[in-house]
């Protein structure tokens, strides 16, 4: 196992637990929704900590987990943790950096300066890749999602070499042109990102956590299931072959296809209307999680991610 994240009715810190990096996310209220995710390698491994990051590596494939604690700014605990991922990835050789969660406690509430926790979230983010010199468009694939407490988690993945390709749907607004609205400075994050070792077509297709959004506006507000039906649709555009090919790869997927689901439910009482959208239009072997927590806009009231292998 190259790394394990819990998603529960309680949060805990960032740990080495037999040389594996460990944390538990509140991103349920029910504790029968709570399951592992675990991420699993073929191959000896290593492990260590740097700068508050757990981190476990084998010669292809690198893991870490951070957390920012609860406090009233995130802003430069934010930069901090991803100021050292990208100092770690450096160091380590594991430049690729392929997908990355952030789990946002109380994301919609205010900072002690009266900005929304989410875009003091985004403005760190963003400090990180000015301080680092890292462009946007250089950012994979990401999940920002709210949790019920414990700060801020942050995981990633990244690869040493091998074919990495971010893609963006032509139906949406690039996150990192999002108008001022949204915050003084833009979520930075591709729509999916694309990662295969060296030498081989055998690669996964990383789907970020994806909403009813067309352009940059939320859509079908009040409505979960027609919101829920564009999401859907934002991901069959993103990983279909037409999209594909824009980005120079030559194959294509469908909703059939994904696989490794996890969907967020603002509300508990929607949660039964997506169970049963998703079981319509996801195939009957694909692994759901259904989690009832937060999400990044106030007027979004679910988000679905996903892999394709």
């Amino acid at each position: 196992m190259l790394g394990v994240i819990e998603h529960r009715t309680g949060h805990s810190g960032v740990a080495l637990i037999d040389g594996r990096p460990h944390t538990a996310v509140h991103t349920t209220t029910d504790e029968s929704e709570s399951f592992a995710e675990v991420w699993r390698v073929a191959g000896p491994k290593e492990s260590g900590s740097h700068g508050g990051i757990a981190w476990a590596r084998t010669a292809d494939y690198l893991f870490g987990v951070a957390r920012v604690p609860e406090g009233d700014r995130y802003a430069d605990g934010t930069a901090a943790v991803y100021t050292g991922i990208f100092d770690l990835i450096g160091e380590l050789g594991h430049l690729r950096l392929a997908r990355t969660w952030n789990y946002v406690s109380g994301i919609n509430t205010l900072n002690a300066d009266g900005m929304e926790v989410y875009r003091d979230f985004c403005v760190g983010r963003a400090e990180a890749l000015d301080a680092r010199g890292v462009e946007p468009a250089g950012m994979p694939a990401a999940t920002g999602i709210g949790t019920h407490g414990g700060g801020i988690a942050c995981y990633f993945l990244a690869a040493r070499a091998g074919e990495r390709v971010n893609l963006e749907n032509p139906a949406v607004l690039t996150a990192h042109r999002y108008p001022r609205q949204y915050g003084p400075r833009p979520p930075i994050f591709a729509r999916a990102t694309w990662l295969a070792p060296p030498g081989s077509d055998d690669g996964r297709l990383y789907v970020s956590a994806t909403a009813g959004i067309r352009g940059h506006e939320t859509v079908h507000h009040g409505d979960v299931a027609r919101q829920c039906d564009v999401a859907l649709e934002n991901i069959a555009q993103v990983i279909s072959a037409e999209n594909l090919r824009r980005h120079g790869l030559r194959r294509g997927y469908t909703l059939a296809d994904v696989d490794h689901l996890k969907v967020y439910v603002r509300h508990r009482e929607d949660v039964r209307a997506v169970r049963r959208i998703c079981a319509e239009r996801f195939s009957r072997e694909a692994t759901v999680a259904v989690l009832h927590t937060d999400i990044a806009r106030t007027d979004l009231l679910v988000e679905i991610e996903g892999v394709v292998a």
